[in-house]
């Protein structure tokens, strides 16, 4: 370009952090035909049609990268993706915890999502039932690039859903059954061939909590935790030789498959697996796991130059239920038998029966048992319920005040009120000492948002705005813990060197995404709670946050497509802003054209 003609946007004296974790410059940034063309001291030629963000006092930095969405539904029919890019994601990886579209049926893909990922199973099966025209990797990713994107989008395969598409969904989640070799060649076909296409890798799952939905196969685990370590192993070797990543999730039961992921990722004899691990965590319910996370990455990063990583989410994990409809209820067998009973008449009739409590508490009061939820109903507070002399009691003080006992208490609570009883609990990260070492350990990445999924249970879909209130607090108050280079590192440049996509980075000649920060609109208000209509899920109301004053804009291929709590009238509805990004490729920005 012609540095004397205009350009096309100007973000003008914010200070420049280009995602690499070098300190942040006060610098004028000239965009072009979707491009960084000049990040300059100097001023920038300004026509009558260039788009003028004044940044001063602010933070520019690269678009953020969510590695963990299940957005690979809702992507068919809400594609600007709204409430990840309205807090400055501008990239986002499908395809995680073993689940993608790629290869099997609509009617086994919502099978397989929606009870896992707490979406309505109606609105998944009909959004991949009608969306759903591809048979291959090539073509999904053809098919992807005819909507009108917000954000970029990169993908990994999922494991369940090669296993559904060779085996048939019955067999790949029948423990009895094994791939038979012609099985086996045409997963690793299958495999292969998404690698060609460009995905990033390949996502599994191996903790048996996670459930089928509908009525063929219902409460069966996904069928990535029927596989045995031969097959992981196959399915590895490709990956290892190939240079991508594997996602997974251990079995939180026996958790010694931890061991077969942290050795894969070694590099001791053989090429080191990349391997991206859930997660990293400060959990209520075992107060010392924090400790192990950094020591068990740095031993396995170290001499043998391992590529392992864990995903942290760096905020408080905090959850809500509507009754019983929560995850964490599939840790124990009484909790998964309730979850099996999806209409409210029958599953009143087993909460309300006496042997079912005992078996209840018997689970709820188990000292030893696995689990991620810290099973006190001390901390879960009542939100909602048409019984108003509840709200804002914990379920532990309404037992007190009714003589009984506190899982009697909750279980009563659900029959009487069921969805309409609204509750809050913290899972993890509630410690701001142990979050904030966390977040600075070796070998630990920022990840499990899990944008897309669980609507009404969580909502971290501004996930690195947390992260720069933290940073940002800290430093205000003087006790920092992490500069503010080195938080833009870990939400852009680190996430996308590690995976291979060209994203995260903020130089001349990068595609231009790119997000503007008021740090003065780093406020409380990020942690507020709030709820939003889902058109494109019948009107659902899912609970987002919602900080428009942190977040100025955000820019997507050098197009201003969200300015000062707006979006640009086309954005996800007439024009496309983001590519498919592909595993190791340059994608320079695509023309402006109606889709």
């Amino acid at each position: 370009m012609n540095e004397s003609l205009p350009y096309d946007t100007v973000l003008a004296g914010g200070t420049v952090y280009d995602g690499s974790g070098t300190p942040g410059v006060v610098r004028n940034v000239g965009i072009s035909d979707g491009v960084v063309r000049a990040i300059t001291i100097e001023p920038l030629a300004v026509g009558p049609s260039t788009e003028v963000v004044d940044a001063t006092g602010q933070w520019v930095m690269p678009g953020f990268v969510d590695v963990h969405t299940h957005y690979d539904a809702e992507v068919l029919v809400g594609p600007g993706l709204t409430e990840s890019v309205r807090h400055g994601v501008t990239t986002v990886l499908l395809g995680n915890c073993s689940l993608s579209t790629l290869y099997s049926t609509p009617v086994d893909i919502a099978d397989l999502f929606s009870r896992v990922e707490a979406l309505p199973r109606e609105h998944v099966l009909k959004a991949v039932d009608a969306h759903k025209t591809w048979t291959n990797p090539n073509e999904y990713i053809d098919a992807l690039e005819r909507l009108p994107l917000g954000p970029n989008i990169a993908s990994l395969v999922g494991h369940s859903d090669l296993r559904a598409h060779v085996m048939g969904l019955d067999r790949a989640t029948d423990r009895s059954q094994k791939p038979t070799r012609e099985e086996f060649s045409a997963m690793a076909v299958a495999l292969n061939t998404a690698l060609d296409a460009g995905l990033l890798g390949m996502s599994t799952m191996t903790n048996p909590w996670d459930k089928l939905d509908g009525d063929r196969y219902r409460s069966r685990s996904l069928p990535s935790s029927y596989a045995r370590w031969k097959e992981f192993r196959a399915l590895h070797k490709i990956l290892r030789r190939r240079g991508r990543l594997l996602q997974s999730i251990p079995n939180l039961n026996t958790k010694y498959d931890m061991l077969f992921f942290l050795g894969s990722a070694t590099g001791l004899g053989r090429t080191p697996l990349k391997i991206s691990l859930l997660a990293a965590a400060d959990a209520k319910a075992s107060p010392w796991i924090h400790h192990i996370f950094g020591p068990l990455a740095q031993l396995v990063n170290g001499p043998g130059r391992g590529q392992f990583r864990w995903q942290h989410l760096p905020t408080t994990f905090d959850v809500y239920s509507d009754g019983i409809d929560l995850v964490v209820f599939e840790e124990f067998g009484s909790g998964r038998a309730a979850l099996h009973l999806r209409e409210e008449l029958g599953r009143n009739d087993l909460l309300s029966d006496e042997a079912y409590r005992r078996w209840f508490r018997a689970d709820f009061e188990k000292k030893f048992s696995s689990r991620v939820w810290h099973r006190d109903f001390a901390d879960a507070q009542i939100t909602e319920c048409p019984d108003a002399s509840v709200v804002g009691k914990n379920i532990a003080e309404v037992a007190a005040e009714r003589g009984i006992h506190v899982v009697d208490a909750f279980l009563d609570l659900v029959v009487e009120h069921g969805r309409k009883l609204r509750w809050h609990t913290t899972i993890a990260n509630h410690r701001r000492k142990q979050m904030d070492k966390l977040i600075t350990r070796p070998g630990v990445t920022v990840g499990f948002s899990d944008a897309g999924a669980h609507l009404r249970n969580m909502a971290f879909y501004n996930f690195g705005i947390r992260l720069l209130h933290r940073v940002h607090g800290a430093r205000e108050d003087r006790r920092p813990f992490m500069s503010v280079e080195n938080a833009v590192h870990k939400l852009s440049g680190e996430l996308a060197d590690f995976y291979g996509v060209d994203a995260g980075h903020l130089r001349v000649g990068d595609r231009a995404d790119v997000v503007v920060i008021d740090p003065a609109g780093l406020d409380d208000e990020v942690l507020a709670y709030r709820e939003e209509t889902m058109p494109e899920f019948g009107g659902l109301s899912r609970m987002v946050n919602r900080n428009d004053h942190a977040v100025t804009a955000t820019l997507i291929a050098g197009r201003i497509v969200y300015r000062e709590g707006e979006f640009a009238p086309w954005f996800g509805v007439s024009e496309r802003a983001g590519s498919f990004l592909r595993a190791g490729t340059t994608t320079a920005p695509h023309p402006r054209e109606r889709v």
